[in-house]
């Protein structure tokens, strides 16, 4: 189509011509509607920062004065409640002062379950502090005492009893330190490894199935705090920690600040275009678009957590990759994805 517009302005010596593209809708109704943005994974970036977050000082002395005045008017008041009964009935007064005992000792027995997690934890760091610096050093008596406490710390496990036996048949032919912690990285961490990527990409598929298929508000984001605690959980009892609540949330929250601190809790298009080819996150729908990412940033999370918890730091395995573990996870995933793509 073309319009010839005139002008009364001298300098034009003729008219203006303008010409519009034919294949322009003629109502604007039937235009295409603008793309939607690129996907973040609200929920994962939601998670980490709920997380991560840091109450100021006088809110923690708030909790504190709050949680110390609870317990004292809990203690009181079921004090007066076993001596009361003492003096209406001896027999229900022993009940409820032996019942009153087994609520303590519960409490005493979880809370030395805490202290023991958290001494766990301190144990597998410390062992992972030892063998980067027997390797650094190359310090053959301080691998063998590496060697010894993976031994003591996987003993009893049937995952890792020929692995253990291997080493121990081939370590007195091995005399540098970077071999035989090689040696150990690949006889015994190797089956730990593989239980340890598969609990990730697990968690990866869960995250990226609800937040694509439950539209509900602020389910994606619980479902995402949920599966990543699991998550956590299962790593640190594959690696040899033990289950504990508040040490899995100080994990959590250690893998959550290391990740946003290098600036990789932000994924960008290029580190899932390897496994999902020809730009298929701009052609999804919004929903799936979401889980992907979701999917992918829950894998970034479980490898970070997989260093943290491995008493012994990637040397001779290869680290796993993101994107790898991302397409292993979202395999299945993306299939469902593509057939529903919008046509």
């Amino acid at each position: 189509m073309t319009l010839h517009l005139t002008d009364e302005n001298p300098r034009l010596r003729g008219p203006a011509v303008v010409e519009l593209d034919d294949s322009a809708p003629a109502d604007p109704g039937l235009a295409e509607a603008p793309p939607d943005p690129m996907p973040q994974g609200r929920a994962m970036q939601t998670a980490a920062a709920l997380t991560t977050r840091r109450g100021s000082a006088l809110g923690r002395f708030a909790r504190w004065v709050f949680g110390a005045l609870f317990s004292l008017v809990i203690s009181v008041a079921a004090y007066d409640f076993v001596t009361r009964l003492f003096t209406q009935n001896t027999v229900l007064g022993w009940l409820a002062f032996g019942l009153f005992g087994l609520a303590v000792l519960v409490l005493a027995l979880l809370a030395l379950r805490e202290a023991a997690g958290f001494a766990r934890m301190a144990r597998i760091d410390r062992l992972r502090a030892r063998a980067e610096a027997a390797r650094t050093a190359a310090d053959l008596p301080a691998a063998r005492g590496v060697k010894a406490a993976i031994a003591a710390l996987y003993a009893g496990r049937p995952e890792a009893s020929w692995g253990l036996a291997r080493v121990e048949e081939r370590a007195g032919e091995v005399m540098d330190a970077d071999a035989l912690l090689d040696l150990v990285e690949t006889e015994v961490m190797a089956p730990l490894d593989r239980a340890a990527l598969a609990e990730v990409e697990a968690a990866a598929r869960q995250v990226a199935m609800v937040t694509a298929l439950v539209p509900m508000a602020l389910a994606d984001v619980a479902t995402a705090l949920y599966s990543n605690l699991r998550m956590i959980r299962r790593l640190s009892e594959i690696y040899g920690g033990r289950s504990s609540s508040l040490g899995n949330l100080r994990l959590l929250r250690r893998v959550f600040t290391a990740l946003l601190g290098a600036g990789a809790m932000a994924l960008a298009d290029d580190l899932v275009g390897s496994f999902a080819s020809g730009g298929v996150l701009g052609r999804l729908s919004r929903r799936f678009g979401e889980g992907v990412v979701n999917g992918a940033l829950t894998a970034r999370v479980g490898l970070a957590a997989m260093e943290t918890c491995r008493p012994l730091p990637f040397a001779a395995l290869d680290k796993p990759g993101t994107t790898a573990t991302t397409s292993r996870a979202l395999a299945g995933f993306l299939a469902r994805a593509k057939a529903e793509e919008p046509r």
